[in-house]
């Protein structure tokens, strides 16, 4: 816990066999009270390997897509009385190591939602994000920036602490069930006057 709050990181996984359990082993576990993943219906070893470590592990019986593993990462944590929520890829693309930061970001009452940015720091493309990538990554982002009066780094960073309070007032169940998902909650942390802060974040990008 951190300052009294209920700490709980979700790992939307998706065929995560080959990174899982090194994503998890840094995890800081002094801070954080549980750990949950969804795997949405992956073909290999996923779940056997998160209970193996010990992770709570819920399986989609059908693959619904991105979004739709995020609804139940936040539903099943909101269940379990999470005061803070923190969504990491098990892929291994972000360091583990910043949900402490993250979380504390969120528990000091600075922010509302947190963001983890490959951005800042000129840390995409040093961790191997494709140029084309990083090019269509700062367009939308200017665009959206412009849009929504805003100065965000990033709007596509798959990693995010958000207050109990965000997932329970995001209306996160009318939302896209695929990649567009992600854009759509921080649209509407936006609109609802939720306040958004930004660490930066090294990323690995590999095959």
């Amino acid at each position: 816990m951190i300052l009294g709050k209920k700490i709980v990181v979700v790992l939307p996984a998706y065929k995560a066999e080959s990174t899982l359990e090194t994503t998890y082993s840094e995890i800081p576990m002094g801070v954080v009270d549980e750990v949950l993943l969804i795997d949405d219906s992956s073909d290999d070893r996923t779940v056997e390997i998160a209970v193996r470590l010990g992770i709570s592990a819920f399986r989609h019986n059908s693959n619904l897509g991105y979004g739709a593993n995020q609804k139940t990462c936040y539903k099943e944590a909101l269940n379990r009385g999470a005061d803070i929520v923190v969504m990491l890829h098990p892929d291994y693309q972000y360091t583990p190591r910043l949900v402490t930061a993250m979380a504390a970001m969120v528990a000091s009452g600075s922010y509302d939602v947190v963001i983890g940015s490959r951005i800042i720091g000129k840390n995409a493309l040093r961790g191997g994000m494709p140029l084309y990538k990083f090019m269509a990554n700062r367009f939308l982002t200017a665009f959206q920036n412009l849009v929504m009066r805003e100065k965000l780094s990033e709007y596509h960073t798959g990693y995010r602490a958000f207050s109990r309070d965000v997932l329970e007032t995001l209306p996160l169940l009318s939302n896209s069930d695929d990649f567009i998902f992600d854009n759509q909650m921080l649209v509407q942390s936006i609109a609802m006057g939720f306040t958004i802060g930004e660490i930066s974040c090294p990323t690995k990008h590999f095959p």
